[in-house]
């Protein structure tokens, strides 16, 4: 572990510690200069926010807060105060900007080297990161990371494939940071460039959601290019909280992710009432940043679909743990009346040995009811009969609407070497999205 003390502290330690950082966070708000705090909070008496079992008094902070205070109105801190600002794209056509004071990029930085330990990371280690650069927090979060852990760190960034295989070969990298269909890619582009004997030994990937069959893929891929096996974890974070490190898979037991709650408290909630549910139980995702000084969030709605599980994990750790996130609130599709889940579509592909991995989903919305296509590559010269009607029949018994399911030769649907891979598209007209020549034709 890197914060042994956090990390493996007694329930009675971390609710004590939980509940005096969530008093001074609301009693600070609430006196804070900030107009938009001292609206938001005007209800609240921050005396008789004692405890976690205190939070359901508190009320929500969603995404549009941060769009109509932009760009500096949810600070609690002056702005001369912060020595750092991000930013995430936004729906209304304004970036959603995030600041940080210098005690938050520390807590930033302590979080993420938790999350490098977490998935077997040592201090004398190469580590290789293939996030974007700048705005994006992912790769400066993992950079400044690495280096509190004590890593050598390779700002890689995105993009230049042939770049990042012959630094990952020269450098002998130990760990490769990226989003999980980046590393796909450059997985795909080593094996055809013949490159082997590789010192990786893991994978931290995040931004993107992606399944237990993805990451089958990513392990097998990379241990063939390596001396020895290399295991691919889920990162977790969004910038609004503060980046990645908000919780981290651990290498003794994947699967779920451990929730870093000195610092970030989670609540699963029925997202249509917004009441807690039960341990074990599918909601959304909601977070209270209860250290992070310069732009707080209380109880922030992320529109992300989990569960919570309590207890110790075998790897030692006695954070609260979520589940691997399923999908967003806001990013189901609705297919002739069926709720459908682009996860729940990922999973079937990446079971089929046939395929690839590589994928793509049209919503074609040409007729009064939306029409579903799912593109995929196969992963030999030519189609094994039957395969597009099997994998049609998988597809509509998991998500209950029936595909038209589109086979496509190795490289022909779209990469993504920079940012989030783009897996939904939309037809509104003649025009094909996907840019292929002719995607009527299986391969």
């Amino acid at each position: 572990m890197f914060r042994p003390e956090a990390e493996s502290a007694s329930e009675p330690a971390r609710r004590s510690l939980q509940g005096r950082a969530l008093h001074e966070l609301v009693a600070h708000l609430a006196r804070s200069r900030s107009e938009f705090w001292r609206d938001h909070l005007a209800a609240v008496d921050p005396d008789e926010i004692r405890s976690v079992d205190d939070l359901p008094a508190l009320p929500f902070n969603q995404k549009s807060d941060l769009r109509d205070a932009y760009p500096w109105g949810m600070l609690a801190v002056p702005r001369s105060s912060t020595i750092r600002a991000h930013a995430s794209s936004g729906t209304s056509g304004k970036p959603t900007i995030v600041a940080y004071t210098a005690r938050d990029i520390g807590i930033f930085a302590e979080v993420v080297a938790r999350s490098i330990v977490c998935a077997g990371g040592l201090a004398d280690d190469v580590l290789h990161v293939a996030y974007g650069y700048g705005l994006f927090t992912g790769g400066l979060g993992l950079h400044y990371g690495g280096e509190r852990l004590g890593a050598t760190v390779i700002p890689a960034s995105g993009g230049n494939v042939e770049l990042q295989l012959q630094l990952l070969t020269d450098l002998q990298a130990h760990g490769l940071a990226c989003t999980p269909s980046f590393g796909m890619l450059l997985a795909e582009r080593a094996a055809a460039a013949g490159i082997r004997d590789l010192s990786l030994r893991y994978l931290i990937c995040g931004a993107e959601p992606w399944s237990e069959g993805m990451r089958t893929k990513l392990e097998a891929a990379w241990t063939q290019l390596s001396r020895q096996p290399v295991i691919a974890r889920d990162i977790y974070g969004l910038s609004e909280v503060i980046g990645p490190g908000v919780a981290m898979e651990c290498a003794e037991s994947p699967g779920s992710l451990h929730v870093f709650d000195d610092h970030f408290l989670p609540e699963v909630l029925d997202p249509s009432t917004g009441s807690r549910v039960p341990d074990g139980q599918r909601g959304e995702l909601v977070l209270t940043t209860i250290t992070k000084e310069a732009q707080p969030v209380v109880r922030y709605r992320t529109g992300d679909v989990t569960s919570l599980r309590r207890g110790t994990c075998t790897c030692g750790r006695t954070h609260p743990r979520i589940a691997r996130i399923e999908g967003r609130t806001d990013d189901m599709l609705i297919i002739r009346g069926v709720n459908v889940f682009p996860r729940e579509i990922e999973t079937v592909i990446l079971e089929a040995e046939e395929l690839n991995g590589a994928y793509a989903m049209v919503v074609d919305r040409r007729e009064t009811l939306a029409a579903l296509e799912i593109h995929a590559e196969v992963a030999a010269p030519s189609v094994p009969s039957g395969l597009a009607d099997r994998l049609g029949r998988d597809l509509t018994s998991r998500l209950r609407v029936t595909p038209r399911v589109v086979l496509h030769p190795q490289g022909a649907l779209p990469r993504t070497a920079v940012g989030k891979v783009q897996r939904v598209y939309h037809r509104d007209d003649a025009t094909d999205p996907l840019g292929l020549d002719d995607p009527d034709d299986d391969c």
